[in-house]
């Protein structure tokens, strides 16, 4: 992974921790639902900026060095993969 990105998604992880604690915290004691909402909506917030993170590095890397491959395969492997990962994003589940 990249350095600079590696050490922005460990502290980002971090801050995920924290606020899985919290959101723990908030149904154990039974704290308003509008407060437990707000809390779960930050950590998905939170996870999602992860993901770019993690995607980031995948494009700078991986997706970059595929694409840049003579072998049409390889190519082909890398836009599958970021197909995927778009229907994954967007179309499961809704």
């Amino acid at each position: 992974m990249i350095e600079a990105l590696k050490k922005r998604a460990l502290h980002r992880t971090k801050i995920i921790q924290g606020q899985m604690k919290a959101l723990e915290k908030q149904i154990k004691e039974d704290e308003y639902c509008m407060d437990i909402l707000v809390q779960s909506l930050a950590l998905q917030k939170s996870l999602a900026s992860l993901n770019k993170l993690v995607l980031e590095n995948h494009l700078r890397t991986h997706i970059a060095a595929d694409m840049a491959s003579t072998d049409n395969e390889v190519q082909l492997k890398a836009v599958d993969e970021l197909l995927k990962l778009y229907e994954l994003n967007n179309i499961r589940g809704k």
